[in-house]
């Protein structure tokens, strides 16, 4: 039997800082803002038989591009129900409420998420770490990802690996 561990990966230098508000319904969001936010991530394979899961380097260094690529830009929510952006020429055009907002394109990054909030960025990160990820590689189980906007609030999304010894079997 394999002996599963957790590494976490909670570096210093796995964050970013980005602009960005929460919206809370149709009608009310708060005011523009922004965090510096802390990711993390918390990775279940097998330990080798030499004693070791896999080159932690190798998820350092994609979290830390994942990172860099929303560092230092307002974040919008382009599946946001509530949210009309519209990109024209150097800037987009964002409606909420009947209110107009203007951000220049080259400051403003459009996520495929729903919300600004720290539970949809780890669902982001995830996905991109995934896509990026050659996880099979490594025989990994779960992934945890976890963002934080400030001390004592975080927001995480997990991947699991389908247990191959159990598919396919009845009862």
């Amino acid at each position: 039997m394999n002996q599963l561990t957790t590494i976490e990966l909670s570096k210093e230098y796995l964050k970013f800082s980005a602009g960005h508000f929460t919206i809370f319904s149709e009608t009310e969001r708060e005011r523009l803002h922004g965090h510096n936010f802390a990711v993390s991530a918390s990775i279940v394979a097998p330990v080798g038989e030499n004693g070791l899961c896999f080159s932690y380097g190798e998820f350092k260094s994609k979290l830390q591009n994942l990172c860099e690529k929303l560092d230092e830009y307002l974040l919008l929510p382009g599946l946001s129900p509530y949210l009309k952006i519209e990109k024209q020429e150097q800037e987009y055009l964002v409606i909420f409420n009947g209110e107009e907002m203007r951000f220049l394109t080259s400051d403003t990054l459009v996520l495929p998420i729903r919300n600004s909030t720290v539970e949809e960025f780890a669902n982001y990160l995830l996905g991109q770490l995934m896509k990026d990820s050659d996880i099979s590689h490594y025989d990994v189980r779960q992934v945890e990802m976890k963002v934080s906007s400030g001390p004592g609030q975080w927001g995480s999304c997990v991947w699991r690996a389908e247990d191959e010894s159990e598919a396919g079997q009845d009862g």
